[in-house]
């Protein structure tokens, strides 16, 4: 089964992604295959090993982003659509639309699911500066969301206004996109110091998640770099202990 629809995503022109307002973003529909995201959404990972990062504190004085987290480890106990769609994405080809997409070689890719219910929000934000960019794959429909209920990716003009390092709220930009979020849709944007993004309360009922699945694309590390990190972190775990 494929997952990705390669006739939509080999149809996204790079130099009008690059050039796009007020930074790099596109928002296609259909970059699934409908079967393959029919399985996806059949095959949900399980909700209890993801993390709570509610009321987490920001950089810059920005508000907590409150959601369910989990990133992916070729340990976690995946439905085998979920095995196939993240081989698909770590294979040749999507790294190769990746590059032409964003005009660089020197990429790597990992990969995280988010849902979040009543009240969750994303304040405002630019994200790390290892990042390169991101695109998100919505897993909503219109049988199990409704549009009024928030949830749509809002792209912030802040016309090169705001330092990325600071915590302007939803209402100083002067101009703001909404991605369409409902169905076979997804986000494709790039990071830079003004590629502010958010999104606003969710007002759903309690029970109902907003749910999406990112592949994120960073600059690669050297070796040394990565070991470095690996070690910090082993040692971190080892503190927790």
């Amino acid at each position: 089964m494929e997952y990705l629809d390669w006739k939509t995503l080999d149809a996204i022109d790079a130099a009008r992604f690059r050039a796009a307002e007020p930074f790099p973003w596109v928002n296609p529909a259909r970059a699934l295959t409908e079967e393959g995201r029919s399985a996806l959404l059949a095959e949900m990972p399980d909700h209890r090993l993801f993390t709570a990062t509610f009321g987490m504190e920001r950089a810059y004085g920005q508000k907590p982003h409150d959601r369910y987290e989990l990133r992916y480890r070729p340990d976690l106990p995946l439905p085998e659509a979920w095995r196939g769609f993240i081989a698909e994405l770590s294979g040749k080809r999507y790294m190769h639309f990746v590059r032409r997409l964003f005009g660089r070689r020197d990429l790597s890719l990992r990969f995280e699911w988010q849902t979040a219910g009543r009240g969750c929000s994303v304040s405002p934000h630019c994200d790390g500066l290892r990042k390169v960019g991101a695109q998100l794959f919505y897993l909503n429909d219109e049988e199990d969301w409704d549009p009024a209920w928030g949830g749509a990716t809002l792209i912030l003009d802040d016309e090169g206004k705001f330092d990325h390092r600071s915590a302007p709220d939803f209402d100083d930009f002067p101009r703001a996109y909404a991605a369409e979020s409902i169905g076979n849709r997804s986000l494709i944007f790039a990071r830079g110091d003004h590629s502010w993004h958010a999104v606003r309360p969710l007002t759903c009922p309690e029970g109902k998640m907003r749910r999406l699945f990112t592949a994120v694309i960073e600059r690669k590390m050297p070796l040394r770099t990565r070991i470095k990190e690996r070690l910090f972190s082993a040692v971190g775990s080892l503190r927790i202990r």
